[in-house]
């Protein structure tokens, strides 16, 4: 296989991390970015002709499109975009604050839409290409106490299933990782945000609770693991649509599914009855 070149976001920690490192030792190149790139220091003096170590916070717009650009002249080409920054702030709905909630957005949400229309016209332009975009479990099955982030995340994943739609016919491709609870240290960079609200204690102010004694040990994920596997799949031929990333997720989800086909099976009658007498046979899909 020939090096590839790979633009990772949030490359200081974390599965970002964990891959960049894993793409560099099986001897493909990296765009590794943060919006502090000083965890990364020492990467392009050791990988010189491998590693392309750039600040960037994803949501400046416009320092977005110098990062793609810069990474584009390095390499000629970048083959892989991984939207992997993320951010999180626990608590109700109804207890966290705006800046925080718009900031989740901003950079769950915002910022790989923007990065990836701009790699899109150089993909499109070579007719290759893959867009890895970093979901998460809460991306299908929220919960209390965790809403913006997974609302973040259901539109990262709805953005996501059209993409993959919209440009497998040009020879590319867009990947959904789904990733459960890994030992990244995100315990040790969420906070809460907002005031408790006592009758929220049982169900939000539990997760709050919970956030406080989480340990590194109570995650199953491993990074490293969860990163070999991402290769492989986003250098695959085909890769799929999604992949599930750990035990917890790939119980949660499915307990998720189940639910849904539940509700959508006893749902069916309500469903047909709100047509137009004979319409069903012109819909669109």
């Amino acid at each position: 296989m020939s090096p590839t070149t790979w633009f990772v976001t949030g490359a200081s920690s974390g599965l970002g991390r964990a891959l960049a490192e894993h793409v560099l030792e099986q001897g493909h190149r990296v765009v590794a970015t943060a919006p502090v790139v000083a965890p990364l220091a020492g990467w392009a003096d050791r990988h010189p002709e491998q590693c392309l170590v750039l600040q960037l916070d994803v949501t400046e717009g416009r320092r977005c499109a110098d990062a793609v650009r810069e990474a584009e002249e390095w390499s000629g080409g970048i083959d892989v975009l991984v939207n992997n920054a993320g951010i999180d702030f626990v608590g109700a709905l109804e207890e966290q604050q705006e800046s925080d909630y718009r900031a989740v957005f901003e950079v769950n949400f915002f910022g790989a839409v923007t990065l990836t229309r701009a790699v899109l016209p150089a993909m499109r332009a070579r007719r290759r290409g893959t867009i890895v975009n970093v979901s998460a479990m809460d991306g299908l099955a929220s919960l209390p106490g965790n809403g913006f982030h997974s609302a973040s995340k259901f539109a990262l994943e709805g953005f996501t299933e059209a993409l993959w739609q919209e440009v497998e016919p040009l020879g590319l491709h867009a990947l959904l990782i789904e990733p459960g609870s890994f030992r990244t240290g995100i315990e040790t960079r969420t906070r809460a945000s907002g005031e408790p609200i006592g009758d929220y204690a049982v169900t939000a102010g539990a997760f709050r609770a919970i956030m406080h004694k989480v340990t590194p040990g109570m995650f199953p994920g491993d990074p490293a693991r969860a990163a070999a596997v991402i290769f492989e799949e986003a250098l695959s031929p085909a890769p799929r649509h999604r992949m599930i990333l750990g035990s917890d997720a790939q119980r949660r989800i499915g307990v998720k599914l189940d639910q849904l086909r539940e509700e959508y099976e006893a749902g069916k009658d309500v469903a047909l009855s709100t047509d137009f007498p004979g319409s069903g046979e012109y819909a669109m899909l």
